[in-house]
C-alpha cells in the first residue's frame, strides 16, 4: 500500500475517479491491489459522482468506440456494485476555481478530474486515482493506486 493510502486505510469515504470505477466493476486486471484493497473494505464507504457519469456520457458520444457502454449502464452498474452517488455541489464548484492550477500548469487539463478532485476535498473523502498527473495539485487527499 502506497504511504499516502496507509492513512485511508479503513473507516473513510472515499470517491473514485471515473476510471477506477470502471475497472472496479469489470475486475479490470488495471485495478491494482491497494485500490481493491481500499474498495473491498467494508469499513469504507465507496461513492462514485454525477460528474463520472457525466464524463462517460460525453466520451460515449465523443468516442462511441473507446466509451463500450453509456451514462445510463454506468449508473447502473455502480449501484449494483453498492456504490453511493455523490452530487455536485455549490462548494465543490468554488473549490474547482481554488485548486493550485498554476502547479499543474499544462500538465492537466481535465475538467472532470479537476471537479471530482474538489468534490473530494469539499467532502473530506480520499479520491482514490491513478492518474499520477492528479499528485501535481498537492491536495493530500489524492491517491494514486
Amino acid at each position: 500500500m502506497t504511504k499516502s493510502l496507509m492513512r485511508w486505510e479503513s473507516d473513510v469515504d472515499v470517491l473514485l475517479d471515473t476510471h477506477i470505477a470502471i475497472w472496479a466493476m469489470s475486475d479490470a486486471p488495471a485495478l491494482s491491489a491497494a485500490a481493491k484493497n481500499v474498495i473491498l473494505n467494508g469499513a469504507n464507504e465507496i461513492f462514485v459522482s454525477d460528474i463520472s457519469a457525466w464524463e462517460v456520457a460525453v466520451k460515449r458520444v465523443a468516442k462511441p468506440d473507446a466509451m463500450p457502454f453509456g451514462a445510463r449502464e454506468f449508473m447502473e452498474a455502480c449501484i449494483e456494485s453498492g456504490y453511493r452517488w455523490l452530487p455536485v455541489t455549490h462548494d465543490a464548484i468554488v473549490v474547482y476555481e481554488d485548486l493550485d492550477y498554476d502547479a499543474v500548469g499544462n500538465a492537466h487539463r481535465d475538467p472532470f478530474d479537476r471537479l471530482l478532485i474538489a468534490q473530494a476535498k469539499t467532502s473530506g473523502m480520499l479520491f482514490l486515482t491513478h492518474d499520477s498527473i492528479l499528485q501535481l495539485y498537492g491536495e493530500p487527499l489524492v491517491s494514486i493506486v
